[in-house]
Protein backbone atom coordinates (compact mmCIF):
# COMPACT_ATOMS: atom_id res chain seq x y z
CA UNK A 1 0.00 0.00 0.00
CA UNK A 2 1.30 3.73 -0.84
CA UNK A 3 2.35 5.62 2.67
CA UNK A 4 0.23 8.52 1.37
CA UNK A 5 -2.90 6.46 1.51
CA UNK A 6 -2.15 6.05 5.22
CA UNK A 7 -2.08 9.85 5.68
CA UNK A 8 -5.93 10.37 4.92
CA UNK A 9 -7.20 11.75 8.05
CA UNK A 10 -11.18 10.20 8.37
CA UNK A 11 -12.27 14.12 8.62
CA UNK A 12 -10.75 14.72 4.83
CA UNK A 13 -13.12 11.61 4.10
CA UNK A 14 -16.06 12.45 6.22
CA UNK A 15 -15.55 16.61 3.64
CA UNK A 16 -14.41 14.40 0.97
CA UNK A 17 -18.15 12.54 0.73
CA UNK A 18 -20.37 15.00 1.39
CA UNK A 19 -18.82 16.85 -1.94
CA UNK A 20 -19.79 13.80 -3.57
CA UNK A 21 -23.59 13.49 -2.14
CA UNK A 22 -23.95 17.19 -2.73
CA UNK A 23 -22.28 17.94 -6.05
CA UNK A 24 -20.94 21.28 -4.82
CA UNK A 25 -18.57 22.33 -2.97
CA UNK A 26 -20.89 25.07 -1.11
CA UNK A 27 -23.23 23.04 -0.14
CA UNK A 28 -21.00 20.26 1.65
CA UNK A 29 -19.64 23.14 3.42
CA UNK A 30 -22.49 24.22 4.70
CA UNK A 31 -23.57 20.99 5.85
CA UNK A 32 -20.41 20.26 6.97
CA UNK A 33 -20.19 23.50 9.16
CA UNK A 34 -17.29 24.37 7.04
CA UNK A 35 -16.20 27.60 4.74
CA UNK A 36 -16.07 26.64 1.21
CA UNK A 37 -12.17 27.40 1.18
CA UNK A 38 -11.54 24.92 3.46
CA UNK A 39 -13.56 22.47 2.26
CA UNK A 40 -11.52 23.13 -1.23
CA UNK A 41 -8.40 22.90 1.08
CA UNK A 42 -9.16 19.21 2.24
CA UNK A 43 -10.07 18.37 -1.18
CA UNK A 44 -6.68 19.18 -2.76
CA UNK A 45 -4.87 17.74 -0.11
CA UNK A 46 -6.84 14.82 -0.25
CA UNK A 47 -6.09 14.44 -4.27
CA UNK A 48 -2.54 15.12 -3.32
CA UNK A 49 -2.17 11.94 -1.18
CA UNK A 50 -4.13 10.03 -3.95
CA UNK A 51 -1.75 11.49 -6.73
CA UNK A 52 -5.32 12.08 -8.76
CA UNK A 53 -7.79 14.47 -9.33
CA UNK A 54 -10.93 13.62 -7.63
CA UNK A 55 -13.45 16.37 -9.31
CA UNK A 56 -13.95 18.42 -12.80
CA UNK A 57 -16.06 20.67 -13.64
CA UNK A 58 -18.18 20.22 -17.12
CA UNK A 59 -19.59 23.88 -17.86
CA UNK A 60 -21.00 24.22 -14.28
CA UNK A 61 -21.42 20.92 -13.31
CA UNK A 62 -19.36 18.83 -10.65
CA UNK A 63 -18.17 15.94 -11.63
CA UNK A 64 -16.49 13.05 -10.00
CA UNK A 65 -13.57 11.35 -11.77
CA UNK A 66 -12.72 7.85 -11.89
CA UNK A 67 -10.43 8.08 -9.18
CA UNK A 68 -13.01 9.36 -6.80
CA UNK A 69 -15.52 6.52 -7.95
CA UNK A 70 -13.14 4.23 -6.38
CA UNK A 71 -12.29 6.43 -3.18
CA UNK A 72 -16.02 6.91 -2.24
CA UNK A 73 -16.91 2.63 -2.88
CA UNK A 74 -13.65 2.46 -0.30
CA UNK A 75 -14.88 5.56 2.16
CA UNK A 76 -17.97 4.66 2.59
CA UNK A 77 -16.88 0.57 3.07
CA UNK A 78 -14.75 2.47 5.97
CA UNK A 79 -17.37 4.23 7.53
CA UNK A 80 -19.60 1.15 7.42
CA UNK A 81 -17.07 -0.60 9.33
CA UNK A 82 -17.11 2.04 11.63
CA UNK A 83 -20.88 1.75 12.15
CA UNK A 84 -20.44 -2.09 12.73
CA UNK A 85 -17.82 -1.48 15.39
CA UNK A 86 -19.86 0.91 17.13
CA UNK A 87 -22.97 -0.93 17.19
CA UNK A 88 -20.52 -4.57 18.26
CA UNK A 89 -19.41 -2.07 20.68
CA UNK A 90 -22.41 -0.98 22.05
CA UNK A 91 -23.55 -4.85 21.97
CA UNK A 92 -21.01 -5.59 24.64
CA UNK A 93 -22.87 -3.19 26.95
CA UNK A 94 -25.52 -5.53 26.90
CA UNK A 95 -27.81 -2.86 24.36
CA UNK A 96 -28.25 -2.60 20.69
CA UNK A 97 -27.02 0.80 19.90
CA UNK A 98 -26.62 2.94 16.59
CA UNK A 99 -27.91 4.33 13.50
CA UNK A 100 -30.36 2.72 10.96
CA UNK A 101 -30.14 4.37 7.75
CA UNK A 102 -33.71 3.72 6.04
CA UNK A 103 -34.18 5.03 2.54
CA UNK A 104 -38.00 4.79 1.35
CA UNK A 105 -39.78 5.10 -1.88
CA UNK A 106 -42.00 8.47 -1.07
CA UNK A 107 -45.50 6.10 -0.74
CA UNK A 108 -44.15 4.08 2.25
CA UNK A 109 -43.28 7.38 4.40
CA UNK A 110 -46.78 7.52 5.54
CA UNK A 111 -46.25 4.09 7.27
CA UNK A 112 -42.68 3.98 7.94
CA UNK A 113 -42.23 6.21 11.13
CA UNK A 114 -44.97 3.95 12.18
CA UNK A 115 -43.05 0.38 11.92
CA UNK A 116 -40.06 2.47 13.74
CA UNK A 117 -41.56 4.09 16.09
CA UNK A 118 -42.86 -0.02 17.00
CA UNK A 119 -39.28 -1.28 16.55
CA UNK A 120 -37.96 1.83 18.67
CA UNK A 121 -39.64 0.94 21.53
CA UNK A 122 -37.76 -2.33 21.40
CA UNK A 123 -34.34 -0.59 20.86
CA UNK A 124 -34.73 2.51 22.62
CA UNK A 125 -30.81 3.32 21.94
CA UNK A 126 -31.40 2.96 17.79
CA UNK A 127 -32.07 6.34 15.97
CA UNK A 128 -33.59 7.09 12.98
CA UNK A 129 -32.09 8.23 9.06
CA UNK A 130 -34.87 8.30 7.12
CA UNK A 131 -34.16 9.45 3.38
CA UNK A 132 -37.86 9.37 1.22
CA UNK A 133 -37.06 9.26 -2.64
CA UNK A 134 -38.93 8.25 -5.63
CA UNK A 135 -38.47 4.70 -7.26
CA UNK A 136 -35.51 5.35 -9.51
CA UNK A 137 -33.95 7.35 -7.07
CA UNK A 138 -34.09 4.40 -4.32
CA UNK A 139 -32.48 2.00 -7.30
CA UNK A 140 -29.42 4.19 -7.45
CA UNK A 141 -29.08 4.49 -4.17
CA UNK A 142 -29.23 0.85 -3.82
CA UNK A 143 -26.26 1.30 -6.52
CA UNK A 144 -24.49 3.21 -4.96
CA UNK A 145 -24.87 1.30 -1.22
CA UNK A 146 -26.04 4.37 0.43
CA UNK A 147 -27.77 3.04 2.67
CA UNK A 148 -28.40 0.12 5.61
CA UNK A 149 -31.82 -0.83 4.35
CA UNK A 150 -34.50 0.37 2.01
CA UNK A 151 -38.29 0.02 2.03
CA UNK A 152 -39.65 -0.11 -2.17
CA UNK A 153 -42.02 -2.25 -4.33
CA UNK A 154 -41.64 -3.77 -7.68
CA UNK A 155 -38.33 -4.81 -6.63
CA UNK A 156 -35.75 -5.03 -9.76
CA UNK A 157 -35.34 -8.33 -11.24
CA UNK A 158 -32.17 -7.54 -12.72
CA UNK A 159 -29.94 -6.73 -9.75
CA UNK A 160 -28.78 -8.85 -6.88
CA UNK A 161 -30.73 -7.89 -4.07
CA UNK A 162 -32.42 -9.75 -0.94
CA UNK A 163 -35.75 -8.85 -0.11
CA UNK A 164 -38.76 -9.75 2.16
CA UNK A 165 -42.31 -8.88 0.69
CA UNK A 166 -44.16 -7.48 4.45
CA UNK A 167 -46.74 -5.26 3.72
CA UNK A 168 -49.50 -5.10 1.14
CA UNK A 169 -49.94 -1.18 -0.84
CA UNK A 170 -53.08 -1.16 -2.50
CA UNK A 171 -53.38 1.70 -5.21
CA UNK A 172 -56.87 2.74 -5.81
CA UNK A 173 -58.93 5.41 -7.47
CA UNK A 174 -59.91 8.54 -6.17
CA UNK A 175 -62.10 11.59 -7.13
CA UNK A 176 -63.73 14.91 -4.86
CA UNK A 177 -67.23 14.42 -3.88
CA UNK A 178 -69.63 15.81 -6.57
CA UNK A 179 -67.52 13.99 -9.28
CA UNK A 180 -70.25 12.65 -11.64
CA UNK A 181 -68.63 8.95 -11.21
CA UNK A 182 -69.01 9.20 -7.20
CA UNK A 183 -72.73 8.25 -7.71
CA UNK A 184 -71.90 4.89 -9.45
CA UNK A 185 -72.28 1.09 -8.36
CA UNK A 186 -69.56 -0.30 -10.20
CA UNK A 187 -66.79 1.07 -12.73
CA UNK A 188 -64.27 0.03 -14.70
CA UNK A 189 -60.85 1.92 -15.95
CA UNK A 190 -62.58 2.28 -19.13
CA UNK A 191 -64.86 4.76 -17.59
CA UNK A 192 -62.51 6.70 -16.31
CA UNK A 193 -61.07 7.25 -19.32
CA UNK A 194 -62.76 10.64 -20.77
CA UNK A 195 -61.93 12.58 -17.35
CA UNK A 196 -58.27 13.98 -16.54
CA UNK A 197 -56.31 12.05 -14.77
CA UNK A 198 -53.27 13.04 -12.05
CA UNK A 199 -50.16 11.02 -12.54
CA UNK A 200 -46.61 11.10 -10.79
CA UNK A 201 -43.27 12.51 -12.68
CA UNK A 202 -41.00 9.30 -14.37
CA UNK A 203 -39.04 7.23 -12.13
CA UNK A 204 -42.14 7.26 -9.81
CA UNK A 205 -42.80 3.30 -8.36
CA UNK A 206 -46.65 3.77 -8.13
CA UNK A 207 -46.61 5.81 -11.78
CA UNK A 208 -44.79 2.36 -13.16
CA UNK A 209 -47.37 0.19 -11.51
CA UNK A 210 -49.83 2.40 -12.85
CA UNK A 211 -48.66 2.40 -16.51
CA UNK A 212 -47.95 -1.66 -16.24
CA UNK A 213 -51.24 -2.05 -14.60
CA UNK A 214 -53.29 0.21 -17.59
CA UNK A 215 -51.03 -1.73 -20.77
CA UNK A 216 -52.04 -5.22 -19.64
CA UNK A 217 -55.82 -3.63 -19.07
CA UNK A 218 -55.94 -1.99 -22.08
CA UNK A 219 -56.51 1.39 -20.64
CA UNK A 220 -56.01 4.79 -22.03
CA UNK A 221 -55.54 7.83 -20.48
CA UNK A 222 -55.73 10.80 -23.56
CA UNK A 223 -55.91 13.63 -20.59
CA UNK A 224 -52.82 13.44 -17.95
CA UNK A 225 -51.38 16.22 -15.54
CA UNK A 226 -48.09 15.36 -13.52
CA UNK A 227 -47.25 15.74 -10.12
CA UNK A 228 -43.59 15.36 -8.85
CA UNK A 229 -45.12 14.22 -5.60
CA UNK A 230 -48.31 11.90 -3.79
CA UNK A 231 -49.29 15.16 -1.81
CA UNK A 232 -48.90 17.19 -5.12
CA UNK A 233 -51.42 14.67 -6.82
CA UNK A 234 -53.64 14.32 -3.45
CA UNK A 235 -54.17 18.15 -3.57
CA UNK A 236 -55.06 18.37 -6.92
CA UNK A 237 -57.98 15.54 -6.66
CA UNK A 238 -59.42 17.94 -3.90
CA UNK A 239 -58.82 20.98 -5.85
CA UNK A 240 -60.85 19.29 -8.83
CA UNK A 241 -58.16 18.64 -11.14
CA UNK A 242 -59.30 15.47 -12.48
CA UNK A 243 -58.76 12.00 -10.62
CA UNK A 244 -55.74 9.62 -9.29
CA UNK A 245 -54.67 6.39 -8.58
CA UNK A 246 -52.92 6.76 -5.34
CA UNK A 247 -52.06 4.28 -3.06
CA UNK A 248 -54.93 3.52 -0.25
CA UNK A 249 -52.36 4.38 2.67
CA UNK A 250 -51.62 7.86 1.58
CA UNK A 251 -55.39 9.42 1.62
CA UNK A 252 -56.66 7.17 4.50
CA UNK A 253 -57.50 10.22 5.98
CA UNK A 254 -59.15 12.05 3.13
CA UNK A 255 -61.02 9.18 2.60
CA UNK A 256 -62.27 8.72 6.03
CA UNK A 257 -62.82 12.36 6.39
CA UNK A 258 -65.14 12.52 3.24
CA UNK A 259 -63.03 14.80 1.41
CA UNK A 260 -62.00 12.30 -0.96
CA UNK A 261 -64.07 9.31 -2.61
CA UNK A 262 -62.74 6.01 -3.77
CA UNK A 263 -64.33 4.94 -6.76
CA UNK A 264 -65.76 1.25 -7.25
CA UNK A 265 -63.34 0.37 -10.25
CA UNK A 266 -63.45 -3.85 -10.71
CA UNK A 267 -60.15 -3.67 -11.73
CA UNK A 268 -58.63 -2.20 -8.66
CA UNK A 269 -56.93 -1.68 -5.97
CA UNK A 270 -54.16 -2.67 -7.66
CA UNK A 271 -52.07 -4.77 -4.96
CA UNK A 272 -48.13 -4.57 -4.80
CA UNK A 273 -45.88 -5.77 -1.92
CA UNK A 274 -43.69 -3.21 0.28
CA UNK A 275 -40.59 -4.99 0.59
CA UNK A 276 -37.81 -4.90 2.77
CA UNK A 277 -34.54 -4.71 0.76
CA UNK A 278 -30.68 -4.27 0.70
CA UNK A 279 -28.02 -5.85 -1.61
CA UNK A 280 -27.50 -9.78 -1.74
CA UNK A 281 -24.14 -10.64 0.26
CA UNK A 282 -24.07 -6.56 1.93
CA UNK A 283 -23.02 -7.11 5.37
CA UNK A 284 -25.64 -5.81 7.53
CA UNK A 285 -24.92 -4.00 10.58
CA UNK A 286 -26.31 -4.98 13.73
CA UNK A 287 -28.94 -2.98 13.96
CA UNK A 288 -29.90 -3.68 10.23
CA UNK A 289 -29.89 -7.05 11.14
CA UNK A 290 -32.20 -6.17 14.35
CA UNK A 291 -34.47 -4.57 11.88
CA UNK A 292 -34.82 -7.41 9.29
CA UNK A 293 -35.98 -9.82 12.14
CA UNK A 294 -38.24 -7.67 13.68
CA UNK A 295 -40.33 -7.23 10.16
CA UNK A 296 -40.15 -10.56 9.63
CA UNK A 297 -41.31 -11.70 13.25
CA UNK A 298 -43.46 -9.07 14.40
CA UNK A 299 -46.32 -9.55 11.09
CA UNK A 300 -49.41 -9.49 13.49
CA UNK A 301 -47.96 -6.29 14.83
CA UNK A 302 -47.49 -4.66 11.25
CA UNK A 303 -50.61 -5.78 10.10
CA UNK A 304 -52.49 -3.31 13.19
CA UNK A 305 -50.20 -0.75 12.03
CA UNK A 306 -51.57 -0.97 8.70
CA UNK A 307 -54.85 -1.03 9.86
CA UNK A 308 -54.59 2.63 10.80
CA UNK A 309 -54.12 3.37 6.66
CA UNK A 310 -56.98 1.43 5.63
CA UNK A 311 -59.44 4.14 5.14
CA UNK A 312 -63.32 3.16 4.69
CA UNK A 313 -63.87 -0.24 3.17
CA UNK A 314 -64.00 -0.61 -0.93
CA UNK A 315 -67.57 0.71 -1.94
CA UNK A 316 -67.46 -2.13 -4.69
Amino acid sequence: MRKSLMRMTLRQLQVFRAVCESRSYSRAAEEMALTQPAVSLQIRQLEELVGQPLFEYIGKKLYQTDAADALLRATNDIFQRLEVLDMNLSDLKGSLQGQLRLAVESSAKYITPHLFAAFHAQHPDVSLNLTVVNRAQVIKRLSDNRDDLVIMSLVPQDMALEFLPFLNNPIVAVAPPGHPLCNAAKLSLKDLEPYPLLIREPGSGTRKACEEHFQQKRAHFPQTLEFASLEGSREGVLAGLGLALLPRHAVSRELQSGLLHELPVEELPLYRSWCLVHARGKRLSPVAQAFVAFIREERALISQLAERFAGPPSPK
